[in-house]
């Protein structure tokens, strides 16, 4: 949970990326040593970016730059457990480390999907293999994308600074996808025995929410945020008593957060009229159509379908296409949708996409081929590794009569 701004603490301090994130690995390290005997501090995150504040000062002053250095930070470093704010900005300054951190790892010196890996690996802690899923790249790939961007970023000398003008605008496309990867492994997680990581869906909204403030002439960020806290919205009202997943079409909507859905609203009336609407805005404004519907029957289906289509076009995706399907299915009924989802079968990016045989199998249900349906919800809970999502696809293909 703290990984994220100790990394980006300590990287202001040594200006590299790769050994803030060392550096931080030994205070955690440290941590597993201490508090077994001493107890957990009262504020762990705390004695956790002191310690690696420790660390990042003692490896300053053994560098030939000492002097310098130690100039730069002795100004706002404070090794007190109890302090770890970010120093003070300027107008137009990015006055929080995490979104410092994640404009240095969207630097252009990498490649996009390195920038993306890299990003996710440092700011939301994902492991190499939920990188992976998200990119629905192999494990091997992302595990050597995120070493060699590391290292790119150290033999180019890439600064721990804050872009401005044109510089900022050019990482912003790579920024908003990090962010945005960020909060879906939290809405949906790849592993493990729970369907939300909570925390991850906070750290983007936290995220979003500050670059929308920091660049408000921006339509695609504030398309974002809405889209984000329109999902975020619906959290509470995803999990039944015991964690298990609940579906759209089942979940209770008075449990959805109206607050965050007020806040996506006016998000997205901030990204400006539809015509100009960008990939994020388009989303948002199909969250917003399942926010503005009393239940799941009354949903506008045919604006959602037609949403696909035009994202469909601006950003094409089988995943987009999947989910197109989806809306076909209540717009025209599940054989038109069925015949999207087949034309998706040969595409490789979805050959372990476990959503693929998910819908396949719920289509075919609603055709009455259930023999076919419980063959593909069993397909499905073979692909993921979520043990939540499993059970249900296990419980469906069990159900399929």
């Amino acid at each position: 949970m703290e990984s994220a701004r100790i990394i980006a603490t300590v990287a202001r301090i040594v200006r590299d990326v790769g050994i803030a994130e060392e550096l931080a690995q030994d205070a955690l390290v440290s941590a597993l040593e201490q508090w077994p005997r001493s107890g957990i501090p009262e504020k762990p995150g705390a004695w956790l970016t002191a310690a690696a504040k420790h660390r990042a000062v003692d490896l300053v002053r053994r560098r030939e730059t000492y002097a310098r250095k130690l100039a730069e930070v002795g100004r706002t470093l404070d090794l007190g457990e109890e302090s770890y704010d970010p120093e003070p900005s300027g107008p137009g300054d990015i006055d929080d480390d995490v979104l410092r951190l994640v404009f240095t790892t969207c630097h252009p010196v990498l490649s996009a999907d390195a920038r993306a890996a890299l990003t996710l690996r440092l700011v939301g802690g994902l492991r190499t293999d939920e990188i992976a899923r998200a990119f629905l790249a192999p494990e091997a790939t992302v595990a050597a994308r995120i070493t060699r961007a590391k290292r790119t970023l150290a033999t180019a000398g890439v600064e721990f600074e804050v872009p401005y003008g044109e510089e900022r605008a050019a990482r912003l496309g790579s920024v908003l996808e990090v962010v945005y990867l960020i909060f879906n492994e939290g809405y949906a997680a790849t592993a493990g025995d729970d369907l939300l990581r909570p925390g991850l869906c906070e750290d983007a909204l936290r995220l979003a929410r500050g670059l929308a403030a920091l660049m408000p002439g921006e339509s695609e960020v504030h398309g974002l945020a809405a889209l984000l806290e329109l999902q975020a919205s619906r959290t509470a009202a995803r999990t039944g008593p015991d964690g298990e997943p609940v579906l759209l079409a089942d979940q209770n909507r008075s449990r959805w957060n109206r607050l965050l859905v007020r806040r996506g609203f006016a998000a997205l009336e901030r990204a400006g009229d539809g015509r100009s609407y960008g990939p994020y805005a388009l989303q948002a404004a199909i969250a917003a159509c399942h926010a503005r519907a009393g239940s799941y029957e009354a949903t506008d289906w045919a604006t959602i379908a037609a949403l696909y289509g035009r994202l469909g076009t601006l950003a094409p995706s089988p995943v987009v296409e999947l989910n197109r399907a989806v809306a076909v299915s209540m717009t025209e009924g599940p054989e038109a949708a069925l015949r999207i989802v087949d034309a998706l079968a040969a595409e490789p990016a979805l050959a372990r996409y476990h959503l693929l045989p998910s819908v396949r199998g719920d289509l075919l249900a609603r055709l009455g081929r259930t023999a076919e349906a419980r063959a593909e919800f069993a397909r499905a809970a073979g692909l993921t590794r979520n043990e939540s999502e499993r059970a249900l696809l296990l419980t469906r293909a069990r159900e399929a009569q």
